[in-house]
């Protein structure tokens, strides 16, 4: 389907008042999120007391490990940070990429500047492992018991990934 058409389409819902559709409308959409926490988030229209207003992942968390709205904003700071950690991996991924493809555009190869590369690649992996570790310890403290058993079993069965 063209993709042009997605965007026609949610202009002509939006006029019409009902909820989006298109590649990302479980993240957008009122009403994702109904049942155990309550009514639509607050975010798209929903206005419900116990609403969070949060992110699909978030929401999937929030319902399978049945958090309270404390519990639910402690996992939004954790996974926040575990995000900003992980785009910053990503960036300095891209740039030992592009400094290891520069050395084979020199005449002669430059063993200093792909041991630096090489070198920025680890260091970048490690500060990752030891951010996924940090906030693997804050969430195994947020969580009750029976909560970190649903945990350790999206894990396992591959429904949540680290």
């Amino acid at each position: 389907m063209h993709p042009g058409f997605f965007r026609w389409w949610n202009e002509l819902q939006q006029v019409h008042g009902a909820r989006r559709c298109g590649p990302r409308s479980e993240w957008t959409g009122p009403g994702f999120f109904e049942g155990k926490l309550g009514a639509p988030s607050r975010g798209h229209g929903g206005g419900g007391s116990s609403s969070f207003g949060v992110r699909r992942p978030l929401r999937f968390l929030i319902h399978k490990l049945d958090l309270d709205e404390r519990q639910a904003a402690e996992l939004a700071v954790i996974v926040d940070a575990l995000k900003t950690e992980r785009a910053q991996a990503a960036v300095d991924h891209r740039r030992s990429v592009s400094a290891m493809a520069e050395l084979f555009g020199r005449e002669q190869f430059d063993e200093e500047a792909a041991t630096a590369a090489a070198s920025a690649r680890a260091k970048s992996a490690q500060l990752l492992a030891e951010a996924v570790t940090t906030a693997l310890q804050r969430l195994h403290a947020l969580l009750r018991p029976e909560q970190r058993e649903k945990l350790a079993y999206l894990i396992r069965t591959g429904s949540l990934e680290l």
